[in-house]
């Protein structure tokens, strides 16, 4: 499913914009009277797969080696609502999602950094990689939820 880094992003990019929705909807209903759990509910599941996003846009961003403000845009463009998607055209368009995981070593000198050698390293064990990622993810979130929201109560 996910075999090339534009599938990736365009499923996150996607999956951002859907679950602002659901945050929106539920910043809606609990205006007409639903409980507030429904915002913790929906702010949740935003919160998650906007983590998630800015995961995948930061993995994409190495593989495809963009500049650093590509990179910041990518990641500050999941801050907007639905953003996500006309960055991803936008990248698209563009060519920055344009080729495949950098598995192998080529003749470039920056396929010799650290950093790439440890990101093939983990391209070629996608399981151990998403596994990774998705502990970081959630480490991530529950010390966000601890912190509590932004500005506090």
């Amino acid at each position: 499913m996910f075999r090339t880094p534009d599938r990736l992003y365009r499923v996150l990019a996607i999956a951002e914009a859907i679950t602002w929705t659901i945050l929106i909807s539920a910043i809606i209903a609990r205006a007409l009277g639903a409980p507030g759990v429904v915002v913790t509910i929906g702010g949740g599941i935003h919160g998650f797969v906007f983590l998630a996003y800015a995961a995948t846009a930061v993995l994409v961003a190495v593989n495809q080696r963009w500049r650093a403000g590509v990179t910041v845009l990518a990641v500050a463009s999941a801050i907007v609502p639905y953003a996500t998607i006309p960055m991803e055209i936008w990248l698209h368009r563009t060519g920055r999602l344009r080729g495949a995981w950098r598995l192998e070593e080529s003749e470039d000198s920056r396929d010799r950094l650290w950093y790439d050698r440890l990101m093939r390293w983990f391209l070629g064990r996608p399981w151990m990689l998403g596994a990774l990622l998705a502990v970081g993810i959630v480490a991530l979130y529950v010390i966000l939820l601890l912190a509590g929201p932004p500005g506090g109560k």
